[in-house]
């Protein structure tokens, strides 16, 4: 795994776990340095404007998914479509991608190791094998690991909108989630202001 994941948590002044347990650790490289990178970055004190907000609000939120700039922008599209509030539209779809999914319901440290486990073709749904981790789930979708024997479980807080097994070590979408169901640090509002430039 790159070490430069480490300078988005930086950048972002907040931690945003993509490296899983180290994160908690106080080897985390924003518990040592949380200023921003580079040689500027502890003495900025200019207030930002406007769009340095807007901008950095989307980089977080593209950080904390793991996603590419094209990727990010055709969300929010589809988001844009609806009759209903963009922003919120905008972070259920992100929220019920497969790999935040896999993520949320404690099969893997971070968001980053889910899509690995995903694209090894170790995660199921419904059953069947896909290897897609921007699947988008709908309501009853089961995920399953293929093999219980290779999830190490980690423990973390599974949100209301998936129903977790432990028998079976299986996740079900109960619902799409509202946006306080959505534990967050983003604020879509400034996302949808920056795109609505």
């Amino acid at each position: 795994m790159k070490k430069s994941v480490c300078k988005k948590c930086r950048r972002e002044g907040i931690k945003l776990f993509l490296k899983g347990e180290r994160c908690l650790s106080p080897k985390c490289a924003f518990t040592r340095r949380s200023y921003a990178p580079g040689s500027a970055g502890t003495s900025r004190s200019q207030k930002p404007s406007d769009y340095c907000l807007q901008l950095r609000e989307k980089q977080k939120a593209k950080a904390i998914y793991n996603l590419r700039e094209r990727q990010f922008s055709n969300y929010y599209k589809k988001a844009a479509k609806p009759k209903q509030s963009s922003g919120e539209r905008l972070m259920q779809l992100l929220e019920t991608r497969l790999d935040n999914a896999v993520y949320k319901s404690g099969y893997t440290p971070s968001i980053i190791s889910a899509r690995q486990l995903i694209r090894h073709k170790k995660i199921l749904i419904n059953g069947k094998n896909v290897n897609i981790p921007s699947y988008q789930l709908k309501i009853g979708e089961k995920i399953s690991p293929a093999k219980k024997e290779a999830i190490k479980l980690v423990k973390s807080d599974i949100p209301l909108w998936i129903k977790f097994n432990k028998n079976d070590l299986s996740a079900e979408i109960i619902k799409i989630p509202s946006l306080k169901e959505i534990n967050s640090e983003i604020n879509e509002d400034i996302i949808v202001k920056y795109y609505s430039r």
